[in-house]
């Protein structure tokens, strides 16, 4: 097998993914669906994609690559993941949330056991340089004692956006579970969690205002909110015996030491979340170079998906 890279997507994602493989020096070729995206993505980036689809790609193609990245709109997550599976790829990196579906999880997951295939869920914030120094803060303390989270949207920059089938119905695996993911990443994934909701919005009837709190399996108290009718943004709060690390914005990090009332920005050498996307070098390259430890693969996903449904509210087979 080549070391070769298969990129699903010639979209915005499809881009930066493509920026970085570059820098990486790593053999890709690109697929998509449409010519429109694909002069788009010619035009952005010198290279060529091949239309039609996943279908129409020839399947001796396809067995050459050790590697796909799916980076396609999030309702096509989940079919042409599982297609890449079942045809024979064995290491697979696809963008968040990876389906919009449990069931559909369930079943990425089964597919990728039976072919012996490692599976990914691409949640850059992880490998934010922010986040790395949060981090190893956090080691060097001895833990998170406790931690809070925000997950507001805007909906008013939302409601206009034209998303295909349940995207925007189901917006927190959407986009939220980036947050939640990141908080539970540092924190640790809940053990026990409360979940309280009210409110809707056109375009997202489940609920609109979020609260609840828990305990992680790491023994950390924590708490989150947001309100998607009310001015707000996206932010982390981790608490250590010595610190609390603010991740408002995400790509900063705000600290204060316990004793103290100041707030200090860490200055960052976060020189590859400028050239790239943020995240997004420090993930691929992780992927690719098989340093799997930081990643969200397939098995936290799902546990991530029961108590995602919880706190956004949806039921099993809401559509």
């Amino acid at each position: 097998m080549n070391n070769k890279c298969l990129l699903v997507g010639a979209g915005l994602m499809g881009i930066e993914y493509s920026k970085v493989l570059d820098k990486l020096n790593i053999d890709f070729e690109i697929v998509c669906r449409t010519e429109e995206s694909a002069v788009k993505f010619l035009e952005a980036t010198g290279k060529k994609p091949f239309t039609g689809g996943l279908e129409k790609y020839p399947l001796e193609r396809l067995n050459e690559m050790r590697w796909a990245i799916v980076a396609v709109n999030v309702s096509g997550l989940y079919p042409a993941s599982r297609y890449l599976l079942e045809n024979g790829v064995k290491n697979l990196m696809v963008e968040k949330p990876g389906a919009l579906y449990l069931e559909e999880i369930i079943s990425l997951k089964q597919v990728a056991a039976t072919e012996g295939a490692n599976l990914f869920i691409a949640y850059n914030r992880r490998f934010f340089e922010s986040v790395r120094r949060a981090m190893e803060i956090i080691i060097k303390d001895g833990g998170v004692t406790s931690l809070f989270f925000e997950f507001t949207e805007w909906a008013h920059k939302i409601e206009p956006l034209i998303k295909e089938g349940d995207e925007k119905a189901r917006w927190f695996l959407s986009n939220s579970s980036h947050i939640a993911d990141l908080a539970f990443f540092l924190g640790g994934v809940p053990e026990e969690i409360n979940c309280f909701t009210s409110g809707q919005l056109s375009w997202h009837p489940a609920a609109s205002v979020y609260s609840g709190s828990g305990r992680t399996e790491r023994g950390a108290l924590f708490s989150y909110f947001a309100d998607w009718d009310a001015p707000g943004r996206w932010s982390v709060e981790v608490l250590t015996r010595n610190n609390r690390l603010i991740l408002r914005p995400v790509e900063e990090l705000i600290v204060q030491k316990k004793g103290t009332i100041l707030y200090e920005k860490t200055e960052l050498d976060n020189h590859f979340d400028q050239a790239f996307k943020p995240g997004l070098y420090r993930m691929t390259r992780a992927f690719l170079e098989g340093d799997y430890d930081e990643l969200c693969n397939i098995n936290d996903q799902e546990r991530a998906f029961h108590y995602y449904m919880k706190m956004a509210n949806y039921s099993p087979d809401e559509g």
